[in-house]
């Protein structure tokens, strides 16, 4: 399969150190095996750290973003070093880019592309423009709940939810740089219209990412309408 797999900052970078990373590159070495796969990762913490820093000068939402960004390709180019010659050593700034360069049937990984898209939206984007047969968001949570697990007791996880309940959910979050804590509505419009395939499952359990691919039941599967 052709499968995009977007990684939280957050997950790769908890703990500031290269365990996540060398992890995630065995993994998806070993799944390139098999599938051709393009990786998006995410900014985490040192991105909001240097947003909140920057909005602190009174900077705008473009300039936060574009700050953010640029974090995002650090952390892509840290896996790129853990991957060596499995994947193609240059982080595509672009879809177009990420489209050539999987020409070389290696792994390919980026991080964001331009201001208020963020790592999941770029991640469902390149999913389409590359006509993905799956995606896989790992993040820091195990899925979508019916209510912040960590405030109440009785939330509970959702298993299976269409795209457009999706959005229904995600209806008046926080869309500011740095704040996208779970999902965003673009991605979830990219999803929608193509009918993509996705799974969002906890990544601190890199092995989740081989549960996913094989369609085991884990996390929260966004299904067709």
């Amino acid at each position: 399969m052709k499968i995009v797999v977007a990684i939280g900052g957050s997950i790769l970078l908890k703990e500031y150190d290269s365990k996540k990373f060398q992890k995630y590159s065995e993994i998806l070495k070993d799944l390139s095996k098999e599938h051709e796969l393009f990786v998006v990762v995410g900014g985490g913490k040192p991105a909001r750290d240097y947003i909140s820093a920057v909005r602190n000068l009174n900077a705008g939402e473009a300039q936060c973003d574009d700050i953010g960004i640029e974090v995002t390709r650090l952390n892509a180019k840290l896996l790129l070093i853990a991957l060596g010659d499995s994947a193609y050593q240059r982080v595509p700034h672009n879809f177009q880019e990420a489209l050539e360069f999987s020409s070389s049937g290696k792994i390919i990984v980026m991080g964001g592309t331009e201001p208020a898209h963020s790592t999941d939206a770029v991640s469902a984007i390149l999913a389409e423009y590359v006509h993905a047969d799956k995606l896989i968001n790992l993040t820091s949570v195990d899925g979508l709940y019916t209510k912040d697990p960590n405030k109440f007791d009785d939330a509970e996880l959702v298993s299976e939810i269409t795209a457009s309940d999706l959005l229904d959910f995600l209806n008046g979050k926080d869309m500011k740089a740095g704040t996208y804590e779970f999902f965003d509505t673009t991605a979830v419009q990219m999803i929608k219209r193509s009918n993509l395939e996705t799974v969002i499952a906890n990544g601190y359990e890199p092995e989740n990412l081989i549960k996913a691919i094989n369609g085991e039941s884990i996390g929260t599967k966004v299904i067709n309408e």
